[in-house]
């Protein structure tokens, strides 16, 4: 059964997470969370959190066990974009977008 925890909003842009989730498809919860307690950026800990949610899920809501738990599914989809002005020379404006993401993991139990 597919159990899902999703952050939305996330002030990050999604191209950085998806270079987070990318290795996560596939492994066991712990081995998961291994991985990013390791990982060097600093949103690997977002997505920790958002892992630890999904287990809890199916944990609390579908009386799974954590350990037949693996993640399945791992994407992060635009939100909604900040547009901003950054002051440059000669009186002119540059803009820029301030990038947002939901970030989706989907959790499933082994042999299932």
């Amino acid at each position: 059964m597919e159990v899902s925890a999703t952050s939305r909003f996330a002030s990050v842009s999604p191209s950085k997470v998806r270079l987070v989730l990318a290795h996560l498809p596939g492994r066991s919860i712990q081995e998961a969370l291994n991985l990013l307690q390791f990982m060097p950026t600093p949103h690997a800990r977002l997505v920790a959190k958002i892992v630890k949610s999904a287990a809890a899920n199916a944990e609390n809501n579908y009386s799974l066990d954590q350990d037949t738990l693996y993640v399945k599914r791992a994407v992060a989809n635009d939100a909604r974009r900040l547009k901003r002005f950054r002051p440059a020379a000669r009186g002119r404006v540059h803009p820029y977008q301030r990038r947002s993401s939901h970030i989706t993991i989907v959790v499933d139990e082994r042999g299932s």
